[in-house]
């Protein structure tokens, strides 16, 4: 028998009984859908993973490459371009939005880059070294793209660590606490509406048996009560047939009469 740790407090009833029932239907069906969720998530994780293996592996390229041809478009035009880019900057033409994806269950955010507004500086450069400059700002709006999608997969990598984690724990709370406490909890109940069962069959018996000794102690008198009443009748008969036979042996005879 389950300890009381082990099991919940309650009454051990026929109603109890098929409320635990259900609510251990409830609990394996629970566990069923959150395990599906958990591999779900697992597999897409690991999906995550090897994209954002594959951004870090590109991002070294990407940024040795614009930065080997910032130097190039300083080398050809020369370090005022600098100047000569911030004044004609006003506001950001490359903006980032966010959004979010469902993935069973999870809200995973999304990160993507969009051009808003014209770009100033298409004659910066124009005296000397435009076409580096161009190439420059190509080269780092590649950057900031790689830049964003790898921004976008490590947050929605952090999200899905966590939300696995936390599946993961009520998957293993299901498993080894909640059915374990539910099923013993029945196996309680069943245990003790059977002893119940025992105990009623076992007063019925003693109550039939009492019965029975009762009716066969009537029965007893019964016979008793008519074998005296049969002898009684017996001996009032006899005392009547002599009784009899002495009065008319008795009897005196009456006087003659004489006319």
């Amino acid at each position: 028998m389950a300890g009381q740790g082990q099991r919940l407090n309650v009454v051990p009833t026929v109603t109890m009984l098929g409320v635990m029932k259900a609510r251990l239907i409830g609990a394996t069906r629970g566990h069923a859908l959150l395990k599906k969720k958990s591999d779900a998530l697992t597999v897409q994780f690991r999906q995550i993973l090897k994209k954002i293996v594959s951004a870090k592996e590109s991002m070294g390229d990407i940024m040795k490459t614009s930065a080997f041809a910032l130097t190039e478009a300083k080398y050809v035009a020369g370090d005022n371009v600098k100047h000569v880019v911030l004044e004609n900057v006003r506001s950001a033409t490359l903006k980032v939005r966010s959004r979010q994806e469902n993935v069973a269950g999870v809200k995973l955010p999304r990160f993507e880059y969009f051009s808003d507004g014209e770009t100033k500086n298409d004659l910066t450069g124009l005296a000397r070294g435009g076409q580096q400059i161009q190439l420059c700002r190509a080269a780092y709006i590649k950057a900031i793209e790689v830049l964003v999608e790898l921004a976008s997969l490590q947050t929605s990598f952090l999200t899905l660590d966590e939300a696995i984690k936390t599946t993961n724990r009520r998957v293993n709370a299901l498993e080894n606490v909640v059915k374990p406490r539910l099923e013993n909890t029945i196996n309680y109940i069943k245990g003790e509406l059977d002893e119940l069962e025992r105990e009623d069959f076992f007063r019925l018996k003693k109550i039939q048996g009492y019965k029975k000794r009762e009716i066969e102690r009537q029965m007893l008198a019964a016979k008793q009560y008519a074998d005296e009443q049969e002898a009684e009748k017996i001996s009032l008969k006899k005392g009547i047939s002599i009784n009899a036979a002495h009065n008319l042996l008795a009897v005196e005879k009456d006087e003659d009469i004489i006319f």
